[in-house]
Order: structure tokens, then C-alpha cells, then sequence
């Protein structure tokens, strides 16, 4: 009887020490938290998430203006919520199912990213779907737009040649018999840039 009263007085005693039973709590918050790290990691696959609200992965494919050297290439700043934009769409499929073996292509910049607050940011792809585009787009930013000139009303668009010189700009819908213009222009055997101005590169993600 005697031992056990020695052995809860000395229990009682390590408890009621503050530095004791802070090792004590110390070391069983130690053990909880390795059995539940053991748990969740032998319960197959790690979870992710959640996500926020309209979580995106961010597109990891780049697309260079300088990679297109050799090329004639139109550049559209656009957006999906600009009519203008949509109905010159059709006009860009049509340029590039026609110039699918030459040395062509039509980059679209989406500014749907920034423009009006980002709103219709997620819309881009679906578009794509919708509208069957067969050409890059990638996501445009304020610092491309500025490289531009600063584009203040879309579409705006830029024919460029093979060197990298801008052949014609325009500001608003344009024509699809006037880009064929161009291109036959940058095209042709005898020409010569009317201007000395280099198409800014750029490097913008893909839209998938």
C-alpha cells in the first residue's frame, strides 16, 4: 500500500511540475501529428485543392513572335466581347485555311485577360471551340499592348513580313480582300519594306 501511495505522490508531484507537463503535452502533440501525417499519406493519392473560384492551371506552352521569322504573319489584337473582333474572325480562318502550306500564320492576342476587368478571361477557349479558329492565340497583357503603340480600340491588326517588318496597321475591322493585298505584297519577288519599322517581339502564353 505504501509503494503505490510513493508512486502516485511522485506522479502527482512530475505532474504538478509546469516544465513536466509541458514536455508532456509537447510530446504527445508530437506523436498526434506524426500519426496523422502517416494516415494521410498512406490513403492513396494526396488530394489537392480545394481551389478558389474559377481556378485555372496556368498555361505553361510560350508562343515568340521571333519564331515566326520566315513567315508572313498577321497579328489581331482581339477580345470576345468585341463584335468587330468576331465578325473579322471568320475572315483570319479563311486566310489561313488558304495559306495552310505556305509560309503563313495569324497569331490572335486575346486581351480578354485585362479588358474590362478580366471578366471574360475564361471565355477564350470555349470561343475557340465555338468558332472552330484554326491559328494560335495566346494571352495578351497591358505591356504588349503598350509595345504596340498602345492599343486603344480592337481588333487592331498588323501585317508582318518575312523579316520582321511591319508591312500595314489598321485600327478597326479591315477587309479580307485588303490583308490578301498584303500578303501578295510581302509575298512578292520585288518587295521592298515601305518602312524600317521592326514588329516588337513578344513572348505570351498559349490558349489552349
Amino acid at each position: 500500500m505504501s509503494n503505490k501511495t510513493n508512486k502516485d505522490e511522485n506522479t502527482s508531484s512530475f505532474l504538478g511540475n509546469p516544465k513536466n507537463r509541458s514536455r508532456l503535452y509537447t510530446g504527445l502533440f508530437i506523436v498526434a501529428a506524426v500519426v496523422f501525417f502517416i494516415v494521410n499519406n498512406t490513403n492513396g493519392e494526396t488530394e489537392q485543392g480545394p481551389y478558389p473560384p474559377n481556378y485555372n492551371e496556368a498555361p505553361t506552352e510560350m508562343l515568340s513572335l521571333s519564331d515566326y521569322k520566315g513567315k508572313v504573319v498577321i497579328i489581331d489584337f482581339w477580345a470576345t466581347w468585341c463584335p468587330p473582333c468576331i465578325k473579322g474572325i471568320p475572315d483570319l480562318i479563311e486566310l489561313k485555311k488558304e495559306h495552310k502550306d505556305s509560309n503563313f500564320e495569324v497569331i490572335g492576342i486575346s486581351l480578354d485577360s485585362f479588358t474590362r476587368g478580366g471578366a471574360t478571361k475564361n471565355n477564350v477557349s470555349p470561343f475557340m471551340a465555338e468558332k472552330g479558329i484554326n491559328y494560335p492565340i495566346v494571352v495578351g497583357d497591358p505591356q504588349v499592348a503598350q509595345l504596340y503603340g498602345g492599343i486603344r480600340s480592337i481588333p487592331t491588326s498588323f501585317v508582318i513580313d518575312k523579316e520582321g517588318y511591319i508591312v500595314s496597321y489598321y485600327q478597326g475591322l479591315v477587309a479580307l480582300e485588303q490583308l490578301k493585298k498584303d500578303i501578295a505584297k510581302a509575298n512578292s519577288k520585288d518587295y521592298v519594306p515601305d518602312t524600317k519599322y521592326v514588329a516588337p517581339d513578344f513572348s505570351l502564353p498559349v490558349v489552349k
